[in-house]
């Protein structure tokens, strides 16, 4: 069953997107010099990844990311849903 789109007012406690790049490289032991040199990608781009602070989302590095770490998109980035 198709569930109702939600009213307007409530957009204002939407959820997040989180990323987990940065606990996923240190778990594979690789640092942001590193994955910009495998992903051959700027280490500014890299870094913005790291601190979560992407404003949007290149799914071509997001792909880079996960094939260089041997990992799924998932791993990478998760929604967290508004208390």
């Amino acid at each position: 069953m198709k569930s109702e789109p939600k009213p307007l007012q409530v957009l204002c406690n939407y959820g997040a997107i989180e990323i987990h790049l940065k606990e996923l490289m240190e778990q594979k032991g690789i640092s942001r010099y590193q994955l910009a040199k495998l992903t051959n990608t700027r280490f500014e781009v890299v870094n913005k990844w790291y601190q979560g602070v992407v404003e949007r989302i290149d799914v071509d590095i997001l792909a880079r990311f996960c094939f260089c770490l041997d990992c799924c998109v998932s791993d990478i980035i998760s929604y967290r849903k508004p208390a």
